[in-house]
C-alpha cells in the first residue's frame, strides 16, 4: 500500500491536497441543509435547558411548604390549590420531562452523549465515520421514527380519552390518577413526542455530515458534531475543547499581574 492509499483509507488529505476549511458561505447545499437542522436542534435544546430552573425551584418550594404543615392548607385554601404537595410534585414530573425530552437531540450535536467508547476510540477517522453512518443508518433514524410514531399515537390517546361532544379541542382529554392533580397530560406526552423528533433531525443532520464525509472530497473541512478530523483529533474531549496545562496561562498568575499593574497605575 501507498503512502498515497494508506492516507485516503486514513481520512487525511493526500500530499498533493491542501487542506480547504469552507466557511458558512462556502458549504455545499448537503451541509447547509445539516447546519439548519443542527441550528434548530441546538435551539431546542438551549431552550429546554431552561426548564431545570423551575424543576429546582419547584422542589425546593414543594420541599419548604411541605415542612410547614398547616401553612400548606392555608396556601391552598386561601391562594391556590396549585400549593398542594401533588401538584406540586406533579409539576416537577412534568418539568423534568420537558428538561429531557428537549435535550437529547442537543446532546447528540455535541457528542456530549453516553458512548462505550473502548474501541471505537481506537480506530482510524474513517472507521469512526462508518460506524456512524451505519449505525445512524440502521439503528438511531429507523428506531426512533418508530417510536415517534408510537409516541404521537400515545399522546392522541391521552388527548381523546373523557373527549365528549361539547368539549373544546384544548379540554377533557387525560387527567391525572390523582383526584387533586394535574389535568391535560396528553401535553406532556405530546412533548415528548416532540423531543423525540428532534432527536431524529439531530440524527438526519448528522447523517448529512457523515455522507460528505465519506463520499465527498477528503480536503474540505467543516464543522463535524460527533467526530474529529484526524489532524484534531484528542483536541477536544465530549465535545469540548481539551485544556493542555503545559500551555495554559497560569491564572493566578495573570491575575497577580493585572492587581499589580493596577496598583503601579493608581500610584502614578
Amino acid at each position: 500500500m501507498t503512502q498515497t492509499t494508506a492516507d485516503a483509507a486514513t481520512g487525511k488529505p493526500t500530499e498533493t491536497d491542501e487542506l480547504v476549511h469552507l466557511t458558512d458561505d462556502q458549504l455545499p447545499m448537503i451541509l447547509v441543509v445539516s447546519q439548519k437542522l443542527r441550528n434548530f436542534v441546538d435551539l431546542v435544546g438551549r431552550f429546554g435547558s431552561w426548564f431545570a430552573m423551575p424543576l429546582i425551584l419547584i422542589t425546593a418550594f414543594d420541599l419548604l411548604i411541605r415542612k410547614t404543615g398547616k401553612g400548606q392548607v392555608w396556601l391552598v385554601e386561601n391562594v391556590s390549590p396549585y400549593f398542594g404537595s401533588t401538584l406540586l410534585q406533579e409539576l416537577e414530573w412534568h418539568s423534568h420531562t420537558v428538561l429531557f425530552c428537549l435535550v437529547l437531540g442537543f446532546g447528540y450535536i455535541w457528542n456530549t452523549h453516553v458512548r462505550v467508547d473502548l474501541v471505537r476510540e481506537t480506530l482510524k477517522f474513517r472507521k469512526k465515520a462508518w460506524i456512524e453512518f451505519i449505525g445512524l443508518n440502521i439503528f438511531l433514524i429507523p428506531f426512533t421514527c418508530v417510536i415517534v410514531y408510537f409516541a404521537f399515537v400515545y399522546a392522541y390517546d391521552s388527548w381523546s380519552i373523557n373527549r365528549e361532544a361539547g368539549c373544546g379541542w384544548y379540554e377533557c382529554g387525560e387527567v391525572s390518577a390523582s383526584l387533586v392533580g394535574l389535568s391535560h397530560r396528553w401535553i406532556i406526552k405530546l412533548t415528548l413526542a416532540f423531543g423525540l423528533v428532534v432527536v431524529l433531525i439531530a440524527g438526519i443532520a448528522v447523517w448529512l455530515e457523515m455522507a460528505m464525509v465519506l463520499f465527498g472530497p477528503q480536503n474540505l473541512r467543516f464543522h463535524l458534531s460527533t467526530i474529529e478530523w484526524p489532524e484534531a483529533e484528542g483536541s477536544t474531549i465530549e465535545g469540548k475543547e481539551r485544556l493542555d496545562l503545559d500551555q495554559a496561562p497560569d491564572e493566578l498568575e495573570r491575575r497577580a499581574k493585572a492587581l499589580a499593574a493596577q496598583n503601579a497605575s493608581a500610584a502614578n
